[in-house]
């Protein structure tokens, strides 16, 4: 892809407006998990460092278009300087006169961190004005949010054309890169595991990956939905019952190519979340069991797949995770990539949770901060904060 590095530009003595993702949980006012703010902090750090006066934005949660305390960036703040290394004022504004006070204000060196973008109503509807107001407080423009590149709004497309000077932060730049390696030109075997509770919200990417890919490994609740559609027997366990035309002919066009798919063939169930556990075979489920991780022969033979594989991507929980009684099949999964000497990219907010519980997401190749954006990435859809850095680049 043709896109111009943030090492690129000149940003000395110059406004950058930083789109990042920092859309992080709050607790009583306080940052519950800091990792996608430690992850921004080299950006922020790199251009301070040149001389640029940094204008960090970000939105936070689902603000409907106007002011909400509870969805304030403000507690971001001190932890972004901290991880920085450097003072972080916050300004509790967007694009209005308080904003542009403090960017006149502002020396080069230091760093501005705006309030919620989606306190504005016309960030995610990419209106043209906000667009003018945004863009009117830089003179260059760099995007490291790959987890909203996705979405066509304002901070991620409809302002990043009117700078002619825009750049792919370094963390949008390896999402990238990583992402394309996978999709473009995997080395082989390449095995795609995806799991989550559901076909629906993954379909395209699923269909994609079942034609990229030489074995496709199918796990947690979506996995019911094709041993359903083999005849399998999943008792209450979660089907998309009217996705089970379609997973017959994703199973047909997957044998038709020759790519393998690995369902299940052992499965722990229960009657609920919180009733006691068992280990059974796919064809042994209870009528009122429900099938809620992978078995120890399933773990194994997922294990044995991706050992021999030379690219591994992987989306999506093998169960429950969020219960310790069905982890056992996410976290194994996390350990055969680990084990891997495979090209691995774990994508997906559940998957990258269980390799950093795991304390393995520094073994691995790659770990995406975008789970949507990476799922349509790889389904070749067009992110549009990434064609807006395309253009001109």
């Amino acid at each position: 892809m043709a896109l111009r590095s943030m090492g690129a530009l000149n940003v000395e003595g110059r406004r950058v407006l930083l789109r990042l993702d920092l859309n992080v949980p709050l607790k009583d006012g306080k940052v519950g998990d800091e990792t996608r703010i430690r992850e921004a902090a080299p950006t922020v750090r790199a251009l301070a460092q040149r001389g640029a006066v940094v204008i960090a934005c970000s939105h936070l949660g689902r603000a409907k278009g106007k002011p909400d305390p509870a969805l304030s960036l403000a507690p971001v703040a001190p932890v972004l300087a901290r991880l920085v290394g450097r003072p972080v004022r916050f300004v509790p504004d967007v694009a209005g006169e308080v904003a542009k006070q403090a960017v006149a204000a502002a020396k080069p060196g230091e760093v501005l961190l705006l309030e919620n973008l989606r306190f504005e109503a016309g960030e995610e509807a990419n209106d043209p004005a906000f667009c003018d107001r945004l863009a009117a407080l830089a003179d260059v423009y760099v995007n490291d949010a790959f987890g909203s590149a996705h979405r066509a709004h304002a901070s991620t497309a409809g302002v990043a054309r009117l700078f002619q000077e825009r750049a792919a932060g370094p963390l949008m730049a390896r999402e990238i890169a990583a992402l394309s390696r996978v999709r473009d030109d995997p080395e082989r075997p390449f095995v795609a595991v995806v799991g989550g509770a559901k076909i629906s919200g993954k379909l395209e990417t699923l269909t994609a990956l079942a034609r990229l890919a030489d074995t496709v490994v199918l796990v947690g609740g979506m996995a019911n939905t094709f041993l359903l559609a083999e005849g399998g027997v999943v008792g209450r366990s979660l089907v998309e019952a009217d996705l089970v035309g379609t997973a017959r002919e994703i199973l047909a066009g997957a044998a038709a190519r020759g790519t393998e798919v690995v369902l299940p063939t052992d499965v722990v169930v229960a009657t609920g979340t919180d009733a006691p556990a068992r280990t059974a075979a796919v064809g042994a489920v209870g009528p009122q069991e429900m099938i809620l991780d992978i078995g120890p022969a399933t773990r194994e033979r997922i294990a044995n797949v991706v050992a021999t594989a030379e690219t591994v991507f992987w989306n999506g929980p093998a169960g429950v995770f969020e219960k310790p009684a069905f982890a056992a099949g996410t976290l194994a999964i996390a350990a055969a990539l680990a084990a891997s000497a495979a090209f691995t990219v774990v994508g997906g907010g559940e998957s990258v949770a269980a390799v950093q519980q795991a304390g393995l997401a520094a073994t691995l190749s790659h770990v995406s901060t975008g789970g949507g954006a990476a799922l349509e990435f790889l389904a070749g859809d067009t992110l549009p904060g990434v064609a807006a850095l395309e253009e001109g680049a």
